[in-house]
C-alpha cells in the first residue's frame, strides 16, 4: 500500500511514520508539512492512502479533500485533527474523506483502520493473482 502523510507537526509526522513501520506492505512515498505540496504529491503519486492533518498552512487538509476529490474518487482518505468535535467529523465525511481520526484520543484507532486497510489490500491482490495469504 503506497502511502502519503501530510501534517504541520514533525511530531505527528514521525508517530505515523512509527506506525507505519510496523506494517512491512505499506511504501512511504512521502511526508509534507502544507496542504498545496500535498495535494501537488497526490496528484502525481498517486498513493492509496493519504493521511492528512485537517489544519495545514497554504491550504487545509480540508481543502485538499475537495480538490483530490474531483479527480480521484477512490483514492482512500483519513482525516486527522486535534478539532474532534461532530461539525468536523460530518464535513470529512460529506467532502469524502474515508475516515475521521482525533490526534488527541484516537491514535490507537488509526492504527487499527491502517492494518484493516493493509490486510484488505493484501488479500485482494493475493485473490486477482490466486495467490494465498
Amino acid at each position: 500500500m503506497r502511502v502519503i502523510l501530510a501534517d504541520d507537526s514533525e511530531l505527528i509526522l514521525v508517530r505515523l511514520q512509527q506506525m507505519l513501520g510496523i506494517f512491512p506492505q505499506v511504501e512511504l512515498l512521502g511526508s509534507y508539512i502544507d496542504g498545496i505540496e500535498t495535494l501537488d504529491a497526490m496528484r502525481k503519486q498517486k498513493p492509496d492512502l493519504a493521511i492528512i492533518d485537517i489544519k495545514m498552512p497554504w491550504m487545509s487538509g480540508l481543502d485538499v479533500l475537495k480538490e483530490i476529490r474531483k479527480e480521484d474518487k477512490f483514492m482512500k482518505i483519513i482525516l486527522l485533527s486535534f478539532y474532534s468535535s461532530d461539525y468536523y467529523r460530518q464535513l470529512a465525511s460529506q467532502l469524502g474523506a474515508d475516515y475521521f481520526f482525533s490526534k488527541s484520543d484516537e491514535f490507537e484507532k488509526l492504527e487499527i483502520k491502517v492494518g484493516e486497510m493493509v490486510l484488505d489490500e493484501t488479500n485482494e491482490r493475493n485473490h486477482l493473482s490466486g495467490s494465498q495469504p
